[in-house]
């Protein structure tokens, strides 16, 4: 009698037990973390989110595993999160992507064909003949550390245009916008911005200075995934024979994907050091 009880106890106890093993290999098996891409703010978090959609859905299906794009309220708050790892994969301008090349082991994946340019704009009624006419007014840029409002700062300098006071905004478009209401006498952005702008807003506005071709969005993926590098850049450029990423390259005016030439971001190594002194100031 006493045998039978010890069977039929144990038989009660089977399912708890089994939801119990079941719980615990739950808890042991962490849903898989995303692969997070970080994105420089060039624009506004809804456009970012946008134009890079394809590229999550492809990566996402092609690696089987989640994708995320995120990005950074501005330039410098991004280039403090990249070094401090919180990217697998970053996709910044060649400066910061020099930066962390050097500072954060980041190995470079690739670029985009089209040149990119950062441009001097000023708006519809602006009185604007030649670079000392900015003596003495505010200028728009996005953060500290953006390129293009580096090499703005630098055409300044050049240009031995004095006491200006820089107004950093957090897109190209708010750029564009306080130019239209006359809140600055010039702004900087990328040549691919501007040519991106409505055209309401960029049919008003004047170019009167471009740089010279500089390395652009760089992509690059965090060393710890250094074992992943041949994969993650088969599937960039298997991505980039999808018809998405083909419509993606033609709207935005970017030709597709290359390779980085030797030494490229190791010319972009002065704006890199402008960077790296931004972000020892405090916050």
């Amino acid at each position: 009698m006493r045998t039978f009880l010890r069977a039929l106890a144990l038989l009660m106890l089977l399912p708890l037990l089994a939801l119990t093993g079941v719980a615990s290999a739950a808890q042991g098996s962490p849903a898989t973390a995303p692969l997070r891409i970080g994105v420089a703010p060039h624009s506004s978090a809804r456009v970012i989110l946008e134009m890079y959609q394809p590229l999550r859905l492809y990566l996402e299906q092609a690696l089987g595993s989640p994708v995320e794009i995120v990005t950074a309220p501005d330039f410098t708050e991004f280039a403090r999160r990249a070094v401090a790892q919180q990217y697998d994969i970053a996709i910044t301008t060649g400066h910061q992507a020099r930066l962390l090349q050097t500072d954060a082991a980041y190995r470079p994946l690739l670029t985009y064909q089209s040149d990119f340019k950062a441009v001097a704009l000023v708006g519809p009624d602006s009185p604007y003949r030649n670079p000392q006419d900015l003596n003495n007014k505010p200028v728009i840029g996005l953060s500290a550390s953006s390129l293009v409002t580096l090499w703005g700062q630098h055409w300044l300098m050049r240009n031995s245009v004095s006491n200006t006071t820089m107004r950093y905004v957090s897109a190209s478009d708010s750029v564009g916008q306080l130019l239209l209401k006359g809140e600055g006498s010039v702004g900087f952005m990328s040549l691919a911005n501007f040519q991106n702008l409505q055209p309401a807003v960029r049919d008003r506005l004047r170019v009167v200075a471009e740089s010279l071709p500089m390395a652009g969005r760089v992509y690059l993926l965090n060393q710890r995934h250094a074992k992943r590098y041949d994969e993650i850049m088969t599937q960039l450029r298997a991505f980039a024979e999808t018809p998405e990423a083909k419509q993606y390259f033609s709207r935005y005016n970017l030709g597709g994907y290359r390779p980085l030439e030797p030494r490229e971001l190791v010319a972009l190594e002065p704006y890199a050091n402008e960077v790296r002194l931004t972000l020892k100031q405090p916050k």
